[in-house]
Formats: C-alpha cells, structure tokens, sequence
C-alpha cells in the first residue's frame, strides 16, 4: 500500500515536490488515536528515540552519581548542532566520569552548525568525536557503564550491558519484539531497530505521561522531560525546529528528530504520543507535518498559533533572501 501525499513544496504557485508518509498517534494504552498511511511497517526511528536511550542513565544512578543537571540530561537527549556549548557540555560529562573524548566511540563529524563548522574551520583543527551530534547520547552511555562498575570499552556494541539495557527499555516502551531481524547500525554505530510507528507513538505516549512504566522508569522519563523542556537549545540548536518548539510550548509537547525524515514527539498534557515518518527521508516535511500535529492536538493561545505559523507553512527562500516558494500539509493531516 503507498502512503499517501503528506506535504506538497510550491515553487511560486505551482507545486515541484512532493512528499509521501505515514503518522501515527496513540495515547498511553496503546489506542490509535490517528493513523495516516502504514503505521504497522517497521521503520528505524533513528535519534528520533534518544529520550528512550537516556532513560538508563537517570533509573541507574549514573546522573545523579555524576551531577548532572537539566544541560547535561538535555544532551544525552540530543541530536546537537556541535556548537561551543554543545562541545562543553559533553566534554563536561566525560570529565566527571574522569574520561574525556577518547572514550567515544561515535566518530567525529564536521558541526552540522554552520557558524560553527565555519569558527572550527578557522582554527585550523579538526573536528573531533566532541562534535558528533550524537556525542551526548554516548556520554550518557559511558555514564551508565561507569555507574554500574562496568568497564565502559565497547559500550556501544550490541552485547555490551548498556545496550542490552536500552533494548530492554525500547522492548518495554514499544511493545515491540527487537530481534536481530529488526536490528541494523546506526550512524554513531549503536544498535538501530525498526519498530512500527504504532508502537514509537504508544512509546511516547507513555514517556510523556508514565503511565504503564514502572515507577523508577516513570520518575526517569519525567526528569528527561523537563531537561529537555528547560534546556531545548542544548536538545538541537540555533535556528532548529526542536529548540523553536520546545522553547515556544515548554513542558507541554517533547520533539525529537531522527535521520531519514524520521519525527516523534509526545504531548504529555493531551496524554498522546507521535510517530512521523516521511518515505523520502525529507526531514523539512518531517517537520511541518510534526508542526500539523501539534496544531490540530494541542490546545494553544491565538498567540502561540501564531509563533508556531513559521513551522507549520515554512517559507522558502533564495540565496538572496527572497520568497520563492513554501511547504504545505494535504489535508490528509
């Protein structure tokens, strides 16, 4: 079955892209509230499920045994731009656990911040593992290690204890089975697994309200919530999505962005969760459909309808600033 037209790219008045995809929202018990396209396919939700992977860090210890506060859990949550304070912040976390970059394993990248590919560039040195957006995701890995006595070598290998853990936690959160015929690798090379958008918006749906989770596991997700919530620049960065919404709705919506044109999210007051993923791996139609949802399912101020206006219909524009063309949701969403 194809999924249906999701978001159309106009170029003037007429449409020059188009962009295919399935949504799924679902409250904490597992109902369907919504369902557009395939939700039952397995689909890899990539960084979309880094708030699920930290939940190990809180429920083992690891965070409080090393002082983190919101910055630090906020990281460990995030797909960052590999700023200078995105840099700090997890060289500050392997510090406490007496490491320093070294110890990750997640390769180094240019920042996918232009500005600051651009002041690394000038100094004449080469981005390191620091930079990697998934670097604060694999502090908290090592953390895990660390606080449980572990030896932290290799902790991002599949039968390494950490990530037995956090397959343990996806398993719980999805419903989902994870066997190795759902496994593959990830960019940072951890353990992926495809999981149907159902069950990542059933997941969300019971990070953001802790319903059906145990009680150590509900605290974790509430504490990563409002890290996240209070820290959403360290979450993403300057000018990215993830930063403009959390900063504009607080506490009440949680987004998370994966690769390939992959968005979850929860809305812990509406008590539902949210799963996109986009056929074409377009995260720009990721977005605004993520932006569709949180108008048509979150009650808001005529104020805030207004600064969520940029997400939900972006405008697109040349090299010299001028307004070519726009992103619009079908009417499917």
């Amino acid at each position: 079955m194809a999924n249906p037209l999701l978001v159309e790219v106009l170029r003037g008045r007429l449409i020059e892209s188009r962009h295919r995809g399935a949504v799924a929202v679902a409250d904490a018990n597992g109902a369907a509230v919504f369902a557009i396209g395939d939700v039952a396919v397995p689909i890899f939700p990539r960084s979309a499920v880094k708030a699920l992977q930290a939940l190990p860090l809180v429920e083992s210890g690891a965070a409080d045994r090393y002082g983190f506060g919101d910055e630090e859990l906020a990281l460990a949550c995030a797909s960052h731009s590999g700023e200078p304070g995105h840099v700090a912040g997890v060289a500050h976390m392997l510090a406490q656990a007496g490491l320093d970059a070294a110890a990750l394993a997640c390769g180094a990248h240019w920042p996918s911040s232009q500005a600051a590919a651009a002041a690394l560039a000038r100094t004449g040195r080469a981005p390191s593992a620091l930079h990697n957006n998934c670097s604060g995701k694999h502090a908290g890995f090592i953390c895990v290690a660390g606080a449980h006595g572990i030896d932290h070598a290799g902790y991002w290998r599949l039968d390494h204890p950490v990530q037995r853990h956090v397959r343990a936690v996806l398993e719980d959160l999805t419903g989902a089975a994870l066997g190795d015929d759902r496994r593959a690798t990830d960019g940072c090379s951890v353990p992926t697994w495809a999981i149907p958008l159902h069950n990542l918006a059933w997941a969300f749906a019971k990070f953001g309200v802790g319903h059906g989770l145990a009680p150590d596991r509900a605290r974790a997700a509430a504490r990563l919530r409002t890290a996240c919530a209070h820290k959403p620049w360290h979450v993403a960065g300057t000018g990215r999505f993830c930063t403009g919404v959390m900063q504009l709705f607080g506490a009440r919506v949680f987004v998370k962005t994966g690769a390939e044109g992959v968005f979850c999210g929860a809305l812990p007051e509406e008590g539902l969760g949210i799963a996109v993923k986009c056929d074409d791996g377009a995260s720009r139609a990721a977005q605004a459909i993520m932006a569709a949802l949180i108008a048509r399912f979150l009650p808001m101020s005529d104020a805030e309808r207004i600064a969520l206006e940029p997400f939900l219909h972006p405008i697109l524009r040349n090299w010299n600033d001028f307004e070519v063309g726009a992103l619009r949701v079908t009417q499917a969403i």
